[in-house]
């Protein structure tokens, strides 16, 4: 490979994958469909023809099962990597995630290391039907003894896909569903940040506009358009939801004095609010006004035709910036 690619995200994921496959026989991918079919959005494609069908398994249909064979094979030393199919789709794998994967070192006092990835393609705008297109994201950063983590770009996926499999720490590994197909820069030499860091994505001195995933894009979307009418929007990629990166975005408001966070899901008890909260705490004296929050609103996912009428875009983002102006 050259020093850099230009790759979709979705592909950066299946070399970062094919990386750590190459690097370990002990790391193994298991799931619905990821092996023969390459997973229903051929992010394992091609894996299981390279490595075998003991390191890539196809799975029956049930997320319990998976996630609890994955304990069990973490505890004899692999280094498991689950595809959940769809969002949707974990809450069966809930009592085994949030009982067993998030508490067994802790309970055994150090002496069992579950160095499991879990794969959940997450978020909306990609017209699925119901339970395909949830935003689960704040159950598990809830949860104390997993780590959560988000990519949004392909040079981020590449890289967070490989030091979350080298983590022996359980990881939720969260990827932006519609952003698969969008390609970028890929520097296959070094990895520009740590698994767990914040990054300024675009700097700017009058907003600190703050998302995560698939929101990502959309912010930066937000920030060319403010700029049409003189705003400079600064925007950070969390990347880590749990534990927060909190330094970057302290320092950005410290600047801006504004800050607006965005993510799809749900707005009540959001990933936004721990991070507003936050913000409030240690900015209080630099805020020019309140944290906004621009999230997906407090129902059910709807129907893929009314979907574009839930999700957060780039006109609830500059209305938001708008607000914090009107204080």
């Amino acid at each position: 490979m050259a020093a850099a690619e230009n790759l979709t995200l979705g592909k950066a994921l299946n070399t970062g994958l094919r990386r750590a496959m190459e690097r370990d026989p002990k790391v193994l991918i298991m799931g619905e469909d990821v092996g023969k079919l390459g997973g229903v959005f051929r992010i394992t494609d091609g894996l299981q023809k390279d490595f075998g069908d003991d390191r890539v398994i196809d799975t029956p249909l049930a997320e319990s099962g998976i996630v609890g064979t994955a304990v069990g094979l973490a505890i004899r030393g692999y280094r498991p990597v689950c595809e959940i199919q769809f969002d949707g789709f974990v809450y069966p794998a809930y009592d085994q995630i949030v009982s067993q994967v998030a508490k067994l070192h802790y309970r055994s006092q150090g002496k069992v290391s579950l160095p499991i990835v879990i794969r959940i393609p997450f978020g909306g705008g990609i017209g699925a039907v119901e339970h395909h297109s949830e935003s689960p994201e704040a159950y598990f950063a809830h949860t104390a003894g997993l780590k959560v983590v988000s990519c949004a770009n392909p040079d981020d996926a590449y890289w967070m896909i490989q030091q979350s499999i080298e983590s022996d720490d359980p990881i939720i590994f969260l990827e932006p569903k519609r952003r698969y197909w969008e390609k970028g820069p890929v520097n296959v030499d070094s990895a520009s940040l740590p698994l767990h860091a914040s990054r300024v994505a675009r700097p700017g001195t009058d907003v600190t506009v703050l998302a995560y995933g698939p929101m990502v894009r959309t912010a930066l979307d937000a920030a060319t358009a403010a700029a049409e009418d003189g705003r400079s929007l600064e925007v950070i990629d969390l990347r880590t939801l749990s534990p927060l990166d909190m330094r970057p975005v302290y320092d950005s408001v410290r600047r801006t004095g504004r800050a607006v966070v965005v993510h799809e899901a749900p707005g009540n008890v959001g990933l936004g609010a721990e991070v507003a909260a936050r913000i409030t705490e240690e900015c209080f004296y630099s805020l020019e006004a309140p944290v906004l929050r621009v999230t997906g609103f407090d129902t059910p996912y709807p129907a893929a035709r009314i979907e574009e009428e839930y999700l957060p875009d780039l006109d609830r983002v500059l209305d938001a910036v708008d607000r914090s102006f009107g204080f």
